[in-house]
């Protein structure tokens, strides 16, 4: 079965899925479980809404209903419950990354692009669970189509840059 996200959704579920989204400077986490051939993937379409800020006990506390997807920092969040539901650690699983492009050449006051700033947060929070990278394709210019199996756990990527 074929699931498509738009911008600010996830997908948790198990290997009769394939995960499809298009990106920009969003990013997607495609995490994959080997033996349980199960994971998810996200679209996120901003670092945070100031929830990474709070420590780990409050985030943890949230109600699920009161986190989003737009975030980098709450949707990993959710991932993490998903995986403590299923009996998984974080460490479990392999990571993938994608998106990040620099769509607009606009900086924030920080002299980062929304891309940049998605990218930052999301290795932020890996690092902090402690979940290393498999495999990435981040930054630069131009939008990615990203597909994610969830039998074998392969994706793939096809990045179309701008000039």
């Amino acid at each position: 079965q074929e699931v498509y996200l738009q911008p600010g959704e996830w997908f948790w579920g198990v290997e009769k899925f394939r995960v499809k989204t298009l990106l920009g400077s969003c990013v997607a986490l495609c995490l994959w479980h080997p033996t349980m051939k199960a994971g998810g993937m996200t679209h996120c379409l901003l670092p945070t809404r100031g929830l990474f800020e709070k420590s780990q006990h409050e985030i943890g506390s949230m109600p699920l209903s009161e986190l989003s997807g737009r975030y980098v920092d709450e949707v990993l969040e959710i991932f993490f419950r998903e995986m403590r539901a299923n009996g998984t650690q974080p460490r479990d699983y392999i990571v993938k990354a994608f998106g990040g492009g620099n769509m607009f050449e606009f900086q924030d006051a920080t002299g980062m692009t929304v891309g940049e700033r998605n990218i930052d947060m999301m290795r932020r929070v890996l690092s902090r669970a402690k979940m290393p990278l498999a495999a990435e394709h981040m930054g630069g210019k131009g939008h990615r189509h990203i597909i994610f199996e969830l039998w074998n756990g392969d994706c793939w990527m096809r990045h179309e840059e701008l000039p």
